[in-house]
């Protein structure tokens, strides 16, 4: 996640991405809400597009990592903040970017209401490139789907899946370079969750597993796949998930990630059987509560 700037993008932020993919967000986001703010704060009215530009994947970035730390209400300032300097920039490939990130956040703090405004302009919008569209397109099958639209949210994740079939093109911005298979399968995995089907979703999630390579994604992924096999009642397929899941926890810090493992240990362990609310109530001890009761709400 994240664009592949110069100068101090690459410089400061750099690290820190590097750092959350494979630990999480949680130790790196206030550098990189710092590095935002005090950049931001030096762009005068007179800077020129460049650095206003610059600033704006600052904000992006940044916004990611608040994101990924649970500190949403960050996250949201930071993206409209990345929209708001790429706009005054005339970056169109930033503004995609940003619109893209607060329609990631609406669905991510069940505002479908947003993401299906958001998702849309995108998709009005002349030039899109097919990856950006593509993305829109999962934030309004997961928009839908939380909304309880089952036919409209499958037809347009079927539609998400259908650009898979294309090659980047070469309208398409750099920063779409992690929009492949895994992203989309994910997405749909989760699209199928919240329609409440989630024995549908457990091979899918499964499959995303297979793909991820260890770091921050393989313990979001873990908890997602845990997660549907809680609501499926695949009692054998959560303990080989939960152990995986205990694995990844002592390297990686993500409250996004942990503050929905949290939600799904609790229901492991007043539904699943004792060998199992066992297992998860000793991993309960091993996760921190959200550090505020707003980090529980929403869907990640």
């Amino acid at each position: 996640m994240g664009g592949q700037g110069e100068g101090i993008v690459k410089a400061a932020m750099g690290p820190l991405l590097r750092h959350e993919d494979r630990y999480g967000g949680d130790a790196v986001a206030s550098a990189a809400r710092r590095i935002w703010t005090t950049e931001r704060a030096r762009l005068g009215p007179t800077a020129d597009k460049g650095r206003a530009a610059e600033v704006a994947e600052l904000a992006q970035i940044a916004g990611w990592l608040l994101f990924d730390a649970g500190r949403k209400h960050e996250a949201r300032h930071a993206f409209a903040d990345s929209h708001a300097l790429a706009v005054r920039a005339g970056d169109r490939p930033r503004q995609w970017f940003a619109l893209d990130m607060l329609a990631m956040h609406a669905v991510g703090t069940a505002a479908p209401a947003q993401a299906l405004a958001l998702s849309q302009e995108l998709l009005t919008r002349p030039g899109v490139p097919p990856r950006v569209a593509l993305l829109a397109h999962v934030r309004q099958a997961r928009a839908l789907a939380q909304t309880g639209e089952r036919a409209r949210a499958r037809e347009v994740m079927r539609r998400a899946r259908g650009g898979l079939q294309d090659s980047l093109a070469p309208r398409d911005p750099a920063w779409t370079w992690w929009v492949d298979e895994t992203e989309v399968l994910g997405h749909e995995a989760a699209m199928l969750l919240a329609l409440g089907e989630p024995a549908a979703a457990v091979p899918l999630f499964h499959r995303v597993n297979e793909l991820t390579p260890p770091g921050r994604a393989a313990l979001y992924h873990s908890v997602a796949e845990l997660t549907a096999q809680t609501h499926a009642g695949a009692w054998p397929e959560a303990a080989t998930t939960l152990t995986r899941t205990a694995h990844l926890l002592p390297t990686v810090s993500s409250t996004r990630t942990t503050t929905r493992l949290h939600r799904t240990l609790h229901t492991l362990n007043r539904s699943a059987p004792k060998w199992l609310s066992d297992h998860a109530h000793d991993m309960l001890r091993a996760v921190a509560r959200p550090v505020h009761p707003a980090l529980a709400q929403g869907n990640p």
